[in-house]
């Protein structure tokens, strides 16, 4: 049995693969989001070219956030 996916660590080099990057992680993460449906997606920047994007209880289900950590 595999286990659905909940945070997607994005490190890349240039905006034209960062922006590609995020939007195949919040589509993989709509997916699992739509089982549930009780968590949202929290995109955080860790660093220059690092993101993390994770479900969240603490984003409403259905919208995507943002944040710089």
């Amino acid at each position: 049995m595999s286990t659905p996916i909940d945070r997607i660590e994005i490190d890349v080099a240039s905006r034209h693969l960062l922006d590609e990057e995020l939007d195949a992680a919040v589509r993989r993460l709509q997916e699992v989001a739509l089982l549930t449906g009780t968590h949202g997606i929290l995109v955080t920047r860790v660093a220059p070219g690092r993101y993390t994007a994770t479900l969240s209880d603490q984003v409403p289900f259905g919208m995507t956030r943002e944040q710089v950590s």
